[in-house]
């Protein structure tokens, strides 16, 4: 698919944005940006590490100016971090410069998915799941106000995910049907 529509995905940690984005990608043959690896990139070190160094506060600000960057990148699938939507203006650029898909897991599903993943900070802590639920709770509305599209993620597999977002797409008229 040749054109300038622009789709990023957001969602808890582990909701799937970057395995269902690079999917995505190449099925829309677009390019897939992880928004997560560009700031790594920047930083020259890792997002846990920045984080515990630096504080949430400084990485937040880091990541508005990259969303503010990749959001105005036409013709790509933006894998975003789980806490993008925590800012106005993340919320607004992504919501006005593309097509926005919410990956919702449930904070069950997620920390099936997490439990043993050792390199999400905010999962750092003595009770995981609670984490996800606290997480959930707070972020789950403003995922919702940010998002053209929802796709509950539960158990399908990633291929049934990509094709249940390019068939809202389809339908929507975002991209040409295939």
């Amino acid at each position: 698919m040749k054109g300038r529509v622009s789709i990023a995905l957001i969602g808890l940690p582990g909701s799937g944005k970057s395995t269902v984005g690079r999917q995505l990608a190449r099925r829309l043959q677009l390019p897939f940006v992880d928004s997560d690896q560009v700031i790594e990139q920047q930083l020259g070190c890792s997002i846990r590490d920045y984080f515990e160094r630096e504080g949430e506060d400084r990485f937040r600000d880091i990541e508005e100016s990259v969303i503010d960057q990749l959001t105005q990148n036409q013709g790509s699938v933006l894998s975003t971090g789980g806490g993008v939507v925590l800012r106005p203006a993340n919320r607004r650029h992504l919501r006005e410069r593309g097509q926005v898909i919410y990956l919702n897991s449930s904070p069950d599903e997620l920390f099936r998915r997490l439990r043993h993943d050792v390199n999400r900070p905010l999962l750092q802590v003595a009770n995981p799941l609670s984490r996800l639920r606290d997480l959930h709770a707070l972020r789950d509305p403003l995922y919702r106000e940010t998002a053209h599209f929802i796709v509950e993620t539960g158990r399908p597999s990633v291929a049934t995910l990509v094709n249940m977002i390019v068939m809202q797409l389809e339908l929507a008229g975002v991209v040409p049907h295939s």
